[in-house]
């Protein structure tokens, strides 16, 4: 999320580099990335993939998935077709690529009408500029009416939905603000209907581990107390850090999530790719899984 800006272009280099030596494939960025830091104003990381890319010569390696649809200077929020179109041809141009591999829709837009949108990504898969279509913050219930029209005419359907998740759950009636968490209803709908969840803030900033990162607002009370208690006690017992627990525990989940992780340093690299080594057991699942107030 923050090659580019706050991370620099050689830590960005190293950190790419290191992730494709273990093996790592699965690029995920978007065209707004990272507008929110000063004096950046979107498009930077897509920038930087496509100039690593080119000089390491490694784009058929490579999955990049980007998004549109948030507003950035010059751009407003939304998933007419004219700006899918336009924003999808920055985005090839910025990263150096021919084609997409995963462009997301990144926030729901209720101001145009679902056919509108549908038919304009599907514009996109059908000339080969991008392979598949996602959606991400959006909930179950407009993922269907999506997945309807796209039915209904025969056009490229959403295969995947990443929303903000973790192991904490937020209170009832938490709000994000344009960010939705994956509920309980939207990974029925996905187990029903073939759709890949993907994660997004999975570590919630470090609050697991780092005393000076506490857990927002929207996670405090005696649920999330109650669930990281089980967190530390397999934390323990498997010998690893409660980010590697969190991570394996997605991973390990039916349906499986894929969880992206954003890293800043070779360390917190290192400890998110350790993850994958780490084997959790029924028990310890089942008990992480009930974990409740």
């Amino acid at each position: 999320m923050h090659f580019g800006s706050r991370t620099d272009r050689e830590m960005s280099y190293r950190l790419l580099d290191q992730y494709v030596e273990a093996g790592g494939s699965f690029l995920d960025t978007a065209n707004t990335y990272a507008r929110w830091v000063p004096g950046f104003h979107g498009g930077e990381s897509e920038a930087l993939l496509g100039e690593w890319m080119r000089e390491r010569g490694n784009r058929p390696q490579t999955f990049v998935a980007t998004k549109v649809g948030f507003p950035y200077p010059g751009v407003e929020r939304g998933l007419r077709a004219h700006q899918i179109e336009a924003e999808c041809e920055k985005s090839l141009q910025r990263l150096g690529v021919d084609t997409i591999d995963l462009y997301y829709a990144h926030v729901d837009d209720r101001d145009t009408p679902v056919e509108e949108t549908m038919a304009a990504f599907d514009r996109l898969v059908k000339t080969g500029t991008v392979r598949f279509i996602g959606a991400s913050n959006f909930v179950a219930r407009r993922l269907e009416q999506a997945r309807q029209v796209s039915h209904t005419h025969g056009w490229a359907q959403y295969c995947c939905i990443q929303q903000r998740y973790s192991y904490v759950r937020p209170k009832p009636g938490a709000s994000f603000g344009a960010q939705i968490a994956a509920s309980d209803g939207l990974f029925d709908y996905c187990r029903a209907h073939g759709i890949t969840v993907l994660a997004y803030s999975p570590l919630l900033g470090g609050a697991y581990t780092r005393a000076d990162r506490a857990f927002s607002k929207q996670y405090l009370g005696p649920d999330t107390d109650a669930r990281t208690a089980v967190l530390q006690a397999v934390t323990a017992e498997a010998g690893a850090t409660a980010n590697q627990v969190v991570l394996a525990w997605m991973v390990q989940s039916d349906p499986p999530v894929i969880p992206l992780v954003g890293a800043s340093t070779v360390a917190q690299l290192e400890e998110n790719l350790r993850a994958l080594e780490i084997a959790l057991s029924p028990e310890q699942m089942a008990r992480l899984n009930e974990a409740s107030a």
